[in-house]
């Protein structure tokens, strides 16, 4: 699966490290609130939920005492991660809206069919994805509608994401689309800053385009 999935993510390139940055307006997020994105809130109920969801699917997915303590210990960043990539996502969906883009549910069902048939089956789909992304099964017709986005969005804006150039216009209208929306994080939960926060957030297309120059790891 992995040689595959290699080949199979258009976005799968390293970005280049003088990427724009995505940075929050400066002011802190509302009460009771992890983040504001377009003025909505992202609240810290809403939050932990999300996270309450990955750890549930892991302690179902893994029955070893040891082996559940090591997960734990290998996704400490969870909470932060997911806020990260809850706001990320947004971000990715206005930008591909100001670019014309949309992704229909055949687009999500089409990738998922072919996913599932270099994993092995809808199961271990899962598992890879929860134990490589921190995706809790139910959410993993979301992130995938994200992966699609993404890919989407790249090819109308004519970005070859093989290219300087072509990451550089990808991360400009995301960074144009992240100001729009004004974003405001919770300090608690970091700086929205996309190169100082690592953007190791463990969801797919991110960790594919990445403004370190380098490919992330699991």
């Amino acid at each position: 699966m992995h040689r595959r999935r290699r080949t199979a993510f258009v976005l799968s390139a390293a970005i280049v490290a003088a990427a724009p940055l995505l940075t929050a307006c400066g002011g802190e997020a509302h009460p009771g609130a992890a983040a504001v994105v377009g003025g909505q809130r992202i609240t810290v109920a809403q939050l932990e939920s999300r996270v309450n969801e990955v750890r549930s699917a892991q302690r179902a997915a893994i029955k070893d005492e040891t082996q559940y303590e090591q997960a734990i210990a290998k996704t400490g960043s969870l909470t932060r991660d997911t806020l990260h990539t809850m706001v990320l996502d947004q971000v990715l969906d206005r930008a591909a809206k100001d670019a014309g883009v949309s992704v229909t549910r055949a687009d999500t069902q089409q990738m998922r069919a072919e996913l599932e048939r270099q994993a092995g089956g809808a199961k271990a789909l899962e598992t890879a994805w929860l134990q490589q992304y921190g995706v809790a099964p139910r959410r993993l017709d979301d992130n995938l509608r994200t992966e699609i986005e993404a890919r989407k969005l790249a090819a109308a804006l004519g970005a070859d994401m093989n290219t300087t150039d072509g990451k550089a216009t990808f991360w400009k209208a995301m960074s144009d689309a992240s100001k729009k929306l004004n974003v405001d994080l919770n300090p608690r939960y970091g700086a929205w800053d996309v190169q100082k926060s690592n953007v190791d957030v463990k969801t797919p297309w991110l960790r594919e385009v990445t403004p370190n120059g380098v490919q992330q790891t699991a």
